[in-house]
């Protein structure tokens, strides 16, 4: 049973992730716990061999179809998925848990699919396995994870990472690089382009007003100078200037304060400076069930909050509870846009 849209034939698809890893594992969980009218809008990108692997691990009764071959209102039984095939090749080896080239390559040709697939109008949202980045990197692709690579296919000139949950959400002016790196990337014109972003998302998302936090640089926003003057003189002036323009926006703020009033509902959204400043208190608040967001794209993205999980990998162990929190957020993402 297909769903019935006005636009794309899917609203989801689904890449495998690194085939070494979890993923294949978490999909075929997921999957096989949505209803059949949700599968039929979902189309998964990988080798179906693979899934198949996946579903007899964990015992999930999934048919998968090849795109080519699925019709709308065919009559197969409910236990029916698509899948985009992306094979591995002969001759290629990925094994259980290990990093490989092989494994990296097949994970970037998932997304660039899938990337493919939405631009072709097929899709609408992508949802993305975990990838391993060594592996990506030992492929020959030379992207710091999925939102540079996003990036680099839709020749995006920038984006940006959001980490959603229910209790607290926070969207960064710079993500994978490094804290040296992270501190030059700290200007007006970056915090002004993620806070317009951010406000842009929460209000297709349904929040009517959104209130945004900028988090400090420095310990206590610098103390006057005394310990940094990034905050004084770069971020306080981007926030006047944001504040002018019509956004409801505070800060600099002390970052060892604001995420727990963030927490207690004071803001909806806090703009954390570098990576480990806004992950680190959503993955303590929230770690099954954040979601990680790419804005600033010409397609939309969502993604689990967690790694490739080799040490468990194929086993059978892998709990995709995160996998059904970014699913459940790119189906409302897929609403917002009209699906």
């Amino acid at each position: 049973m297909r769903e019935t849209t006005a636009g794309p034939e899917y609203s989801l698809a689904i890449t495998m992730g690194d085939p070494a890893g979890i993923g294949p594992e978490i999909i075929c969980r997921a999957v096989a716990g949505m209803t059949p009218e949700e599968r039929g809008g979902t189309l998964l990108v990988g080798d179906p061999a693979i899934y198949r692997r996946a579903a007899a691990l964990i015992d999930a009764p999934l048919d998968f179809v090849a795109l080519e071959e699925a019709r709308p209102g065919d009559g197969r039984d409910d236990r029916s998925v698509t899948v985009a095939e992306v094979k591995v090749p002969a001759g290629a080896s990925i094994p259980d848990g290990r990093i490989g080239a092989d494994a990296g390559d097949l994970a970037f040709r998932c997304v660039k699919r899938a990337v493919e697939l939405v631009q072709a109008g097929r899709a609408r949202v992508i949802v993305t396995a975990p990838l391993n980045k060594a592996a990506l990197h030992a492929a020959g692709h030379f992207y710091d994870g999925h939102t540079g690579m996003l990036a680099a296919l839709t020749q995006a000139p920038s984006s940006f990472m959001l980490l959603a949950s229910e209790t607290l959400s926070t969207l960064h002016v710079s993500t994978h690089v490094s804290l040296r790196g992270a501190i030059e990337r700290v200007t007006e014109e970056r915090i002004a382009a993620t806070v317009a972003v951010g406000n842009a998302h929460l209000k297709a998302m349904g929040v009517a007003a959104p209130r945004i936090a900028v988090a400090g640089l420095n310990p206590h926003c610098g103390e006057g100078g005394i310990f940094g003057d990034e905050d004084e003189r770069i971020i306080a002036p981007a926030v006047r200037t944001l504040r002018e323009r019509g956004f409801d926006v505070q800060g600099p703020i002390s970052a060892d304060t604001v995420f727990y009033r963030a927490s207690r509902g004071e803001f909806d959204l806090v703009v954390a400076q570098y990576h480990d400043q806004g992950h680190i208190p959503v993955k303590l608040i929230a770690f099954d069930t954040t979601v990680n967001v790419s804005l600033g794209l010409p397609l939309m993205r969502t993604s689990v909050d967690h790694g490739t999980a080799f040490d468990i990998a194929w086993q059978g162990r892998a709990d995709a509870t995160n996998m059904g929190a970014a699913i459940a957020y790119a189906r409302r993402l897929a609403v917002s846009a009209g699906a």
